[in-house]
C-alpha cells in the first residue's frame, strides 16, 4: 500500500487537495521493485530523522516484516504484536513503516523514577495528538519498557475499549469535546453535537488513529502469562513472528558491511569470510 507515487501539484489545487501518495492495496510487480521502493524510503527516513539513522538490509524476510507492519498500521484501530528474540529487527521494521505511513512515532523515556503515573501523563499526550488532532501516532512498547506488568493493564484498556478510567478530568473532556464540534459536524452532518456523542466520536478517533504495536519476546514464562492475564493484548492485535533469519539473510547482511570493506586477499576468499560470517550468526 506504499508503491503509487504522489500526484505532481499543478497550483489549481483548492486548500482541500490531497497531494499523498494514494495509499493503495495491490500486488507487488517484483520484489526488485519493492527493495528499491523500500531504500527510497528508508534514505528519506535517514535524511528527516535526527540522530536515529538506520543501516536495514532488505532481503525478503525483511520486507515481508515491513509489508505486514505498514499494512497493519494504515487500517482504523491497527495494532501489532510483533514477536520475536532481541535483535530480529521489531524496532527497526516498525520505524520504517511509521515513517513510510508518515505518522509520528512514540516511545517512552525509561528511567528509574518512571511509573504508572507518567505512563498515563504519556497516554494522555498520545490521546490529545491522536483524538483532538486527529494525527496517525505509531505507540512502540518493548519488554524492557513494561517496568510493572499494571503498564499492560493500561494497554489492555485502551486496545480493549479505547478507554482509560480517570484519564481526563471533567474540565479537559469538555474543553475536548468543544473543540471536536466544528470536526464532527463536517464529517457527520446529521449528529447531534451532544456532550456524549462528541466523547464518543473523540475515542473513535483515538482508536482510529493511535497504533500500538508491542514488541515482545516468546522466551520465559512471562509471555505465557500476559496472554492469559490481558486478552485484549493478544486479541486486539495482529500478531506477527520474528522468526529466525534464513541463511541467505544473514549472509546478505555480512555483504552489506563487508563488500566495501578492505581486505588483503583474493576475492575468493573474501567472499568465503562473508559467507562464515552467515554461518556463525546463523
Amino acid at each position: 500500500n506504499f508503491l503509487r507515487e504522489a500526484p505532481e501539484p499543478t497550483g489549481e489545487e483548492g486548500e482541500d487537495a490531497d497531494l499523498e501518495a494514494p495509499k493503495v492495496y495491490e500486488p507487488v510487480p517484483t520484489i526488485d521493485k519493492l527493495k528499491e521502493k523500500l531504500e527510497e524510503y528508508l534514505h528519506l527516513y535517514n535524511e528527516t530523522v535526527r540522530g536515529a539513522k538506520m543501516d536495514l538490509v532488505f532481503f525478503k524476510d525483511c520486507m515481508v516484516h515491513i509489508s505486514r507492519v505498514s499494512r497493519i498500521i494504515n487500517i482504523p484501530q491497527g495494532n501489532a504484536l510483533l514477536v520475536g528474540v532481541g535483535g530480529s529487527g521489531k524496532q527497526s521494521v516498525t520505524r520504517l513503516a511509521t515513517s513510510i505511513a508518515r505518522y509520528q512515532i512514540f516511545q517512552i523515556q525509561l528511567s528509574r523514577s518512571y511509573n504508572s503515573n507518567n505512563l498515563l501523563d504519556d497516554l494522555k499526550q498520545l490521546y490529545q495528538l491522536a483524538g483532538a488532532k486527529g494525527k496517525g501516532v505509531t505507540f512502540v512498547m518493548t519488554d524492557n519498557e513494561i517496568k510493572s506488568e499494571g503498564f499492560l493493564e493500561y494497554i489492555n484498556n485502551v486496545l480493549a475499549t479505547g478507554e482509560i478510567g480517570g484519564l481526563f478530568a471533567r474540565d479537559e473532556i469538555d474543553e475536548i469535546c468543544s473543540e471536536l464540534i466544528s470536526v464532527m459536524k463536517k464529517e457527520f452532518p446529521r449528529r447531534v453535537p451532544t456532550n456524549e456523542n462528541l466523547y464518543e466520536y473523540f475515542i473513535t478517533r483515538v482508536r482510529n488513529n493511535l497504533h500500538i504495536v508491542l514488541c515482545f519476546s516468546p522466551v520465559g514464562d512471562k509471555f505465557r502469562s500476559r496472554a492469559l492475564k490481558f486478552p485484549a493484548v493478544f486479541s486486539g492485535c495482529t500478531v506477527d513472528w520474528f522468526m529466525s533469519w534464513p541463511k541467505d539473510a544473514l549472509v546478505a547482511v555480512a555483504h552489506h558491511f563487508l563488500g566495501s570493506f578492505e581486505i588483503q586477499c583474493t576475492p575468493q576468499v573474501k567472499q568465503s569470510v562473508v559467507e562464515t560470517m552467515g554461518v556463525v550468526q546463523d
